[in-house]
C-alpha cells in the first residue's frame, strides 16, 4: 500500500480561514446535490483538514458554516426526517492516526475494544431504504444527516436493493448506491447518445442519476448495504434483536434478507481483534483496490459490538465508534494542455493527453491515454478542459471525462490529423483505432525493435541503435531481411567488429529456432500479445494450419471472440508475403509439443475421431505467476514462466479471479497472493511448481 502523508491545506489568517470554509461549503453542496465539484476528493480532504487545524488553534473564531461540525452533504437540504441521524465518518490517513483513534475509543468505553469490523469504504452515495413488511416503500438520501431527499423514483433501477425482502420484515437498510465500472461506461454511452455531457467519474454518475426525475432513459446502479436498523413500527422482538446485534451479525442478517453486501465481493467485510489485524486487512484491501469493479476510497473500521457502540456514543457529525481509514486518491482534476498523436509499431495512430502535472498515488502524472479519436469525440474533450484523470495501481493513467461545469468558454476543439503524423501518408479511419495506410512500414524501426526483443525472437545485439543503423543503411526493409544479413554487410557498418558481428550472426541463427508462439508475437498481429500468441500457437501447432483457419476456427482459441477473429484472419493475410519470406529464410513455423486441431485417427467403427492432444500436469488449469522466482525457476523471465505453464498444458493469466486454479507465489508476491488467499485459490512456491512441471523444464 502506498504510504499516505496527512494532507493539510495551510491557512495563515482569519481571512484565509473564512475563504476556505466558503470554498468547502460550495464544493460539498455541488458534490452532494449534483455529483459535481470544483475540487476532487483529495483537494477537499486537504481543505477540511486545514480548516480543522486552524479551528484547533482559534476555537473562538469557528464559523457556524464550518464543515468540521456538519455531516457530509450538510449543505444539501431534505424534507424526509431520518428516524436515526445519518452521520458521516471522521477520517484517519496513517497507521499512527488509526492507532491514536483506537486509544481514544478505548478511553471512551473504559477498556480495549475486543472486536472491530473492517469493510471497504465504497465511493458512492449514502441512502436509507425503508421496508414495510418486506416491501421497499421509500428511498432517502443522507441530506444533512437529520433529513434527506426522497429519491423513491429510483426504486427498481438499483441492483442489489430488492423491491421485496426474503422475509416480510419492517426495517431500514442503509447503504451506498454506486456505479460499477461497467455501469459507468454504459451510463456515459447512454448520456452522450442523448446529447448530454459525459459524467466525470462513477461517483458523479451515481449522484446525478439517482436524483434524476422524469428522464426518458434509465441506467442501472448497484447497492451495497452497510447498516440495518428498526423503524417505529418494527416488531418489538425484531427491534430489540437489531439494536443488540453486532455489526457483523447485522450484515449477515441483511444478506439473508436478499440485500447485497460486500460479502459477495473480493473484499468482504471481516472482524479483527487487534490493531495489527485491522492494519493488515487495510493493506490487503488497498492491494486489491486496482482490480475491483467498483470504486473505494478507504476502509471503514467500526467497533463491532453494540455495547461498545453505545458506550462510545456519537458526536454532532460522526459516530465515535467508527472511522474511515482513507486511501490515496486515484482520481484528480487537472487541465488538458495538448494532445500528441503517436504512431505505434503496427501503424496505429494513438492520441496521448499532455496534462498540467498532478500527483496521484505518489506519482507525478503529465501524460495519460485518450484511447482513440472516437473516444475523444464521445467524451467531448477540448484543449484547456479541466479533466478527471484516473490512475490505480500500475495501470496507465487515463482521462475519464471533462469537468464540464468548470468550462470558461476559452477551451478549444482538439484537431485530428488529416495525414499520418509520422510519414505523411493517408490514414485508414475505418476502425475506432486509426492506422497509417503504410501500416508496419510507417514505423519500421519500432516494429523491428519489438520483434527482436527478449520476449519475442530474443536476438541479442540488436538494440534500437543497431536497428536504426541497419534501416538507414538500406540493409533491412522488413523482419525477414535480418536473416539474410551477411558477415561482410555487418562488418561494413560503423562500430561492428568481428566479435560483435559473429555474435549477432549466432543470435540470428538461434532465433530461427524459436517456437511459433514467439514468431507470431514478433509479427505483431493486432489484437494479440505474448499470451494470446502462445494460445494460438498451442491450438494450431503450425503456421500452415493457422493460415488455413477461417474466423470461425480461430474463435475456438480461448479469448478470441467474434470481433477479434476476423481481424486476425485479415492481419495474417496482410502478413502473408512476410511470413513466406521468413519461412524461406529458415525460421521455424511450428510449436514444439503442440498437436494440430484437424489431426484425426480412425475409430473402431471405421469413422474418424479427433486426435487427443497430450495432457500435461496443468491440463485445464489457469495459472498466475507472481513475485520473484527462485530455485530451478530463478533464471526464467516472466514470459518464459508463462511459456512453461502452457507447455505443461495450462493457461497462463496475469490476473487472479475465481476462475484461477493455481497461483505460483515467489518472493515479494503482493496483491495477487492476497487475492488468491481471499478467494481460496491454491498457492504453490516456486520449488513446488518446479516439481509439478519437472518434465517440461528445458
Amino acid at each position: 500500500m502506498t504510504p499516505m502523508t496527512t494532507p493539510v491545506a495551510v491557512i495563515v489568517d482569519a481571512v484565509g480561514y473564512a475563504q476556505a470554509v466558503e470554498d468547502a461549503v460550495k464544493a460539498s453542496a455541488a458534490y452532494y446535490s449534483g455529483g459535481t465539484s470544483a475540487l476532487d476528493d483529495d483537494a477537499y480532504d486537504r481543505l477540511v483538514r486545514g480548516i480543522a487545524a486552524w479551528e484547533a488553534g482559534h476555537p473562538e473564531q469557528v464559523l457556524p458554516d464550518s464543515p468540521t461540525g456538519k455531516v457530509a452533504g450538510g449543505a444539501v437540504t431534505g424534507d424526509v426526517p431520518h428516524t436515526v441521524a445519518m452521520l458521516s465518518l471522521d477520517n484517519v490517513f496513517s497507521p499512527e492516526e488509526f492507532t491514536a483513534w483506537t486509544a481514544s475509543l478505548a478511553r471512551r468505553v473504559d477498556r480495549d475494544v475486543e472486536r472491530f469490523s473492517v469493510e471497504p469504504k465504497l465511493d458512492g452515495l449514502a441512502v436509507a431504504a425503508r421496508y414495510s413488511r418486506g416491501r421497499l416503500t421509500r428511498l432517502i438520501t443522507r441530506g444533512d444527516g437529520t433529513a434527506g431527499e426522497d429519491v423513491s423514483h429510483a426504486i427498481g433501477t438499483i441492483e442489489g436493493l430488492p423491491a421485496q425482502l426474503a422475509v416480510p420484515v419492517t426495517a431500514e437498510v442503509r447503504g451506498e448506491v454506486l456505479m460499477t465500472t461497467a455501469q459507468f461506461e454504459h451510463a456515459n454511452d447512454v448520456r452522450t447518445a442523448q446529447g448530454g455531457q459525459p459524467f466525470a467519474n462513477p461517483r458523479n454518475a451515481a449522484a446525478g442519476t439517482l436524483r434524476a426525475r422524469d428522464r426518458a432513459h434509465t441506467v442501472p446502479m448497484t447497492f451495497f448495504g452497510y447498516g440495518l436498523l428498526p423503524l417505529a413500527d418494527t416488531g418489538t422482538a425484531l427491534a430489540a434483536r437489531l439494536r443488540e446485534s453486532a455489526h457483523s451479525d447485522l450484515m449477515d442478517q441483511a444478506a439473508g434478507l436478499g440485500v447485497n453486501t460486500t460479502a459477495t465481493t473480493a473484499v468482504p467485510g471481516i472482524t479483527a481483534r487487534t490493531v495489527e489485524e485491522v492494519l493488515a486487512r487495510v493493506q490487503e484491501i488497498a492491494a486489491l483496490r486496482p482490480e475491483l469493479p467498483f470504486g473505494i476510497d478507504g476502509i471503514v473500521v467500526k467497533a463491532d459490538l453494540a455495547a461498545d457502540q453505545r458506550a462510545a456514543g456519537c458526536g454532532s457529525r460522526a459516530p465515535r465508534w467508527a472511522i474511515a481509514y482513507k486511501l490515496p486518491a486515484v482520481e484528480k482534476i487537472t487541465r488538458l494542455l495538448q494532445v500528441e498523436w503517436n504512431v505505434g509499431r503496427t501503424g496505429v495512430i494513438a492520441p496521448r493527453a499532455v496534462l498540467e502535472p498532478v500527483e496521484i498515488e505518489g506519482s507525478t502524472i503529465t501524460y495519460a491515454t485518450l484511447h482513440n479519436p472516437a473516444d475523444i469525440t464521445r467524451r467531448d474533450l477540448r484543449l484547456g478542459d479541466h479533466v478527471m484523470v484516473h490512475r490505480a495501481g500500475d495501470v496507465i493513467p487515463r482521462v475519464e471525462a471533462p469537468v464540464a461545469h468548470l468550462r470558461t468558454g476559452d477551451e478549444q476543439p482538439i484537431v485530428f490529423p488529416d495525414t499520418c503524423p509520422r510519414c505523411g501518408s493517408g490514414i485508414d479511419t475505418g476502425e475506432q483505432r486509426w492506422r497509417c495506410e503504410n501500416g508496419r512500414d510507417c514505423h519500421l524501426v519500432a516494429s523491428l525493435s519489438y520483434a527482436v526483443g527478449r520476449d519475442q525472437l530474443d536476438i541479442e545485439g540488436l538494440g534500437h541503435t543497431r536497428v536504426v543503423q541497419l534501416v538507414e543503411a538500406g540493409l533491412v526493409a522488413d523482419l525477414a531481411d535480418l536473416f539474410a544479413l551477411t558477415r561482410d554487410q555487418l562488418l561494413g557498418l560503423d562500430r561492428m567488429g568481428e566479435t560483435s558481428t559473429d555474435n549477432l550472426l549466432a543470435a540470428l541463427a538461434a532465433a530461427r529456432n524459436q517456437p511459433l508462439s514467439r514468431v507470431l508475437c514478433a509479427l505483431g498481429v493486432r489484437g494479440t500479445g505474448r499470451s494470446m500468441s502462445r494460445r494460438i500457437a498451442r491450438h494450431f501447432a503450425t503456421m500452415d494450419h493457422l493460415r488455413a483457419a477461417d474466423a470461425e476456427a480461430i474463435q475456438q482459441v480461448e479469448g478470441i471472440g467474434t470481433e477479434k477473429a476476423p481481424s486476425i484472419v485479415a492481419e495474417l493475410a496482410e502478413l502473408a508475403p512476410l511470413i513466406d519470406k521468413l519461412a524461406a529464410a529458415g525460421v521455424n513455423m511450428t510449436e514444439p509439443g503442440a498437436t494440430p486441431p484437424t489431426t484425426t485417427d480412425t475409430a473402431a467403427d471405421g469413422g474418424t475421431v479427433a486426435a487427443q492432444r497430450p495432457a500435461g500436469p496443468l491440463a485445464g488449469m489457469s495459472v498466475v505467476v507472481t513475485g520473484t522466482m527462485t530455485g530451478p525457476l530463478e533464471k526464467l523471465s516472466r514470459n518464459q514462466m508463462n511459456e512453461l505453464v502452457e507447455r505443461a498444458g495450462g493457461r497462463s493469466s496475469s490476473s487472479v479471479s475465481k476462475k484461477t486454479t493455481l497461483v505460483v507465489a515467489g518472493e515479494g508476491a503482493g496483491s495477487k497472493r492476497v487475492k488468491a488467499e481471499t478467494l481460496g485459490v491454491r498457492l504453490a512456491t516456486p520449488d513446488e511448481f518446479a516439481a509439478l512441471v519437472a518434465d517440461h523444464l528445458d
